[in-house]
């Protein structure tokens, strides 16, 4: 047992204070648009810091201390060639704005108003499957990170009764998660994450300035050259032969960035709770700054734990890791327990106490918010619309928001099942991908083309969906299935081609990934242009030009709130009338970074490939990288707080003042400015 009692009373701390801050939005969350939405009360940084908290779960920070310690400050150098797509996104609002311009409450709400109703249900069902699959095994990580950091005893008894601890605490922590969705839904879900964002923020900087005083900038360079060849930390041109998170992972990462804007819906309660677009917009612009400082805690934890397993003057202190580490059965295992092994040695009092108490604020975020999600997706997108459809009477609020709550219990049990029976055999990062993919493979080309193509067809939609969902799942089989014919029938049973696909370590789930959403953006636009027939009239789904007077008339107000004039050339290159001065400048700092940084990446990777660069002059720029980057998050840290709860106090302040419309449920009427190509087409 590693933890003191300090240790454990900051924890404790957090959840009261959590507890506390949900009780407050109980009596704003009686109506279907405020227990699945906010009541789209939110502001640009409660959105943006709750929104990334959620996106930051123990799982996000396993897959990425998986991946740096492997890597180290090469995949930094790689992951620039995103910065490009970064700069369209914060410009045009790419998806974001779009979407929330529709008014839809869920994702497959908008697919029924493009598309058809058929054509919801089906892509609900899909997303809530492939959903709660890749949502499945986080209760799981997060059990095992926290026994493994604290220190925590494989059984222990209670009530007479020799309780297993994994078990126990996946339990517990389910409990948790579901407790904070039934308080408050969307509201609860934001505010917590909210709250546990800023406290995650602090506790990251606190970190990264700790074990970079601990760990010397010589014994990190000095660990970091002593990989092999084919294998730097420091050189990105020396990852030859890296076969997991190599260069060509990260083009396919910039791909899938851009490509599944908005697309995975464990979070999409947050796509709707924006108060405009613009703010939803805006949003997404200050997303980058806030992402800064999570990419930095989880690359340096990673990295000094390589130096304190591998330098010869920490040999003693990291015995019981290696240990450890030996014992266990699989590489999948013994990549996921070394950092929390290590770090439960390597922090002191306080501030171990500390960093678990951030872990349980991740662990939160996520899982309440995917609980909420999935529940909602189920409910909103598959259940109801079958009832409409069977010609029944809508359900009232009440029965609504607890057939949503059910549906959250039951997936905490599933979850709580499929954890107990998998058996990790590959990277987090390869199985998130995977599974995603059964959905956004097809949904990518679908929102994409939906939002911004007129010419897009129902049936392309259906062809791109079908593809995608077959590509995704034969990689699923090749990949995952292996342990299950060699756990029921032996390993002379595995059929040859599985066998082939999961012992090769270049068919990647980030690899059949591409190639399945590839294969869906091929089926969408050729199937679309073959059926078209007329274009799709988006105006009147996004309530543009002579639609905008079909929105409510407090939207109208907000939408009009920000209005400027700005050059025409600004407007041209994404900077919209709706910008404030400060928008601007924010926005204009935003882009600038990323450009820079891109302007870096190519005259850094042209000068290395005809001229070398030494290993010695990589591991100097990445100590300064380093200390720019820790700056720059105390800046954002502060500035993001501030704006934060200011947003914080403005939602709770409308929310007083806001009366929900009993008719936005989710529900897409014919009689309505939403009513779909599908009513016009046939296709209902």
């Amino acid at each position: 047992m590693r933890m003191t009692f300090i240790d454990w009373l900051i924890p404790a701390a957090l959840f009261v204070t959590l507890v506390l801050a949900a009780l407050r939005t109980r009596k704003y969350s009686n109506s279907v648009s405020g227990f699945l939405a906010a009541n789209r009360c939110a502001g640009r940084y409660l959105v943006c810091v709750a929104y990334n908290m959620a996106q930051v779960g123990i799982i996000t920070l396993v897959w990425y201390f998986q991946q740096y310690y492997d890597t180290g400050f090469t995949s930094i150098w790689w992951g620039l060639v995103e910065n490009p797509l970064m700069i369209v996104i914060a410009l045009t609002g790419w998806v974001a704005y779009r979407f929330r311009e529709t008014r839809a409450l869920t994702l497959a709400q908008f697919l029924e108003i493009r598309y058809s109703k058929s054509f919801r249900v089906f892509c609900g069902f899909v997303a809530f499957v492939a959903g709660v699959l890749n949502y499945a095994i986080f209760p799981a990580v997060s059990a095992r990170f926290f026994i493994w950091i604290c220190g925590l005893p494989e059984s222990f008894p209670l009530f007479g009764h020799e309780v297993e601890t994994f078990g126990f605490l996946m339990a517990l922590l389910l409990s948790t998660a579901i407790f904070f969705v039934f308080l408050g839904g969307q509201i609860a879900v934001m505010v917590t994450d909210f709250l546990q964002g800023v406290f995650c923020n602090i506790t990251f900087l606190v970190i990264i300035l700790y074990l970079l005083m601990k760990f010397s900038w010589g014994d990190i360079g000095e660990t970091m050259l002593a990989q092999p060849a084919g294998k730097s930390m420091v050189d990105p041109l020396g990852i030859g032969a890296e076969s997991q998170f190599n260069a060509f992972y990260w083009l396919i990462s910039a791909f899938i960035l851009f490509y599944t804007m908005r697309a995975w819906q464990g979070d999409q309660g947050y796509n709707a709770a924006a108060i405009t677009p613009h703010e939803a917009k805006m949003a997404t612009v200050l997303s980058g700054w806030r992402w800064r400082v999570l990419m930095l805690v989880a690359l340096v934890i990673p990295v000094c734990v390589k130096v304190f397993l591998t330098h010869p003057e920490y040999a003693a202190q990291a015995a019981p890791v290696h240990d450890a580490i030996a014992a266990m059965s699989t590489d999948a295992t013994k990549a996921e327990a070394r950092v929390p092994l290590a770090l439960g040695l390597i922090l002191p009092a306080g501030i171990l106490g500390m960093f678990v108490a951030a872990m349980y604020g991740a662990y939160l975020s996520t899982d309440d918010t995917y609980l909420h999600s999935w529940a909602t997706i189920f409910v909103q997108d598959v259940v109801l619309p079958i009832r409409q459809a069977l010609g029944f009477a809508p359900v009232g609020t009440r029965t609504h928001i607890w057939l949503v709550k059910i549906a959250v219990l039951a997936i905490a049990l599933f979850a709580f099942w499929f954890g107990l029976n998998y058996k990790p055999n590959q990277y987090v990062a390869m199985w998130s991908a995977l599974t995603a993919a059964v959905f956004v493979a097809g949904a990518g080309s679908v929102i994409i083309g939906g939002l911004y193509w007129s010419r897009g067809t129902t049936q392309g939609a259906w062809t791109a969906m079908g593809v995608g969902i077959a590509v995704s799942t034969f990689g699923i089989l090749a990949k995952d299935s292996y342990w299950v014919f060699e756990e029921a029938f032996g390993k002379d049973a595995v059929p040859a081609w599985i066998a082939t696909i999961h012992e090769s370590k270049w068919i990647s789930g980030q690899v059949l990934t591409f190639i399945a959403m590839a294969s869906s953006i091929v089926a969408y636009v050729g199937v679309s242009l073959l059926t078209s027939s007329r274009p799709f009239d988006l105006d009147r789904m996004l309530y543009r030009g002579k639609h905008r007077g079909e929105l409510p008339e407090s939207e109208r107000d907000f939408r009009s709130e920000y209005q400027s004039d700005l050059p025409v050339w600004m407007q041209k290159i994404g900077f919209s009338r709706e910008y404030s001065r400060a928008d601007t400048w924010i926005t204009s700092i935003t882009v600038l970074w990323p450009l820079a940084f891109t302007v870096l990446f190519v005259i850094g990777t042209l000068y290395a490939v005809f001229f070398g660069i030494p290993e010695g002059v990589w591991v100097e720029f990445w100590r300064w990288w380093t200390w720019l980057i820790f700056g720059t998050g105390c800046v954002i840290v502060v500035w993001f707080t501030i704006g934060g709860f200011r947003d914080l106090r403005r939602m709770y302040a409308h929310l007083e003042r806001y009366h929900a419309d009993e008719s936005d449920d989710g529900t897409v009427r014919r009689d309505g400015p939403e009513a779909s190509r599908a009513e016009k087409s046939g296709d209902a």
